[in-house]
């Protein structure tokens, strides 16, 4: 059987940190052959393209798509998502996307009714979402009742991003050749905007896949610190369809706290029961009323974070596998519109609509 041809969009410092050794190693188990990858600066494409063995290597994107490879990863700035996960799409390709998925929420539902239309597979970079942790805490969440219809809840996540953001450093892993781009991360005409675009978008992908909610209103306030062209931190309040109300904060946290893992948590509250996720600390529980409490002990590094599951999953996908897709285009939409509505309430000062809320998922 002939391998399947991989090729990438974009890459970029978290690429070549995550994305490329996951390839690699499906490479080594036979699945895959590295075809053709793709970036703007030569002399570090060129690096890439010997350090991973790929058999091409170009600056302009669209010769990527013309490889017509069966998978495409996507690691270039969030602006540009729109643009390449749909040509490749339309390329017949199995895609897997970084986040955040897009900045306009019109894009993403866009990319929803691509997928729908060409019935090929978007996979978002929410590696949480294929942890062990976070799959039992959506079990939990759905299994007999969950803990009924949601009324509130509360989310919090703070990282490593402080360097990052203020354009003073980058993140712990990121690989000192290759050092993150401004235009992915801190630079608001292509980034869409600081921690939330970050890493809040890490969060509600999470959380929104786990409850299933959807957004309706957002009302923010942000702070750039440092001097920074984005922002580093976030409080916003938030409703949603259902008639819950929620929190979400996000913190841009100091190098070597907490041997620089991400806090990530969620508290929910139903009519029936809670929830507590705490992914950091391996802590799940839910109460449902005395006699019925469940508390999971799934190991040290449970919550622990990796992007290896979307990867697995888009080449699985080319396989023919039907692979369970945690992270598809319609999660990725419905965080998006929670974002934009956040940055438009930061800038506006009021509550702000969804703006995306006519856009119905398939």
């Amino acid at each position: 059987m002939a391998k399947l041809r991989v090729g990438v969009i974009g890459a970029g410092s978290w690429t070549v940190a995550s994305h490329l050794p996951n390839l690699v190693n499906r490479r080594d188990a036979g699945d895959v052959e590295l075809t053709i990858v793709s970036r703007r600066n030569e002399e570090l494409l060129g690096r890439i393209k010997d350090k991973f063995g790929f058999q091409q290597a170009t600056t302009d994107w669209q010769d990527v798509i013309a490889a017509e490879p069966d998978v495409v990863v996507i690691g270039s700035p969030p602006g540009n998502h729109h643009e390449h996960a749909k040509a490749a799409l339309e390329a017949g390709a199995q895609v897997m996307c970084e986040k955040p998925f897009t900045i306009d929420p019109a894009d993403a539902w866009d990319l929803d009714e691509t997928v729908r239309r060409t019935g090929n597979q978007l996979y978002i970079a929410y590696g949480w979402n294929y942890r062990p942790m976070a799959m039992e805490a959506y079990r939990l969440m759905h299994d007999d009742g969950g803990i009924g219809e949601i009324e509130h809840v509360s989310m919090h996540m703070d990282s490593v991003t402080r360097e990052l953001l203020s354009e003073t450093g980058a993140y712990p892993a990121a690989d000192p050749e290759l050092i993150p781009q401004p235009e992915t991360w801190s630079r608001p005409e292509t980034s869409g905007g600081g921690y939330g675009q970050a890493q809040l978008t890490h969060l509600l992908g999470l959380v929104l896949w786990i409850t299933e909610l959807r957004g309706e209103a957002a009302f923010a306030l942000m702070s750039a610190p440092l001097g920074a062209k984005v922002e580093l931190h976030d409080a916003v309040t938030l409703r949603f369809t259902n008639g819950a109300i929620g929190t979400m904060g996000g913190a841009s946290s100091h190098l070597g706290g907490a041997n620089n893992r991400h806090a990530v948590e969620l508290r929910a509250v139903g009519d029936k029961g809670m929830i507590v996720v705490e992914l950091r600390d391996n802590v799940l529980w839910r109460y449902r009323g005395e006699g019925d409490e469940v508390r999971a002990d799934l190991g040290p590094d449970a919550g622990g974070y990796d992007c290896i599951g979307p990867i697995d999953a888009a080449v699985d996908a080319a396989l023919g596998r039907n692979p369970a897709n945690n992270s598809p285009a319609e999660l990725g939409a419905r965080t998006v519109e929670i974002l934009d509505a956040a940055y438009r309430s930061a800038d506006s000062g009021i509550l702000e609509t969804v703006a995306t809320l006519a856009r119905q998922p398939a």
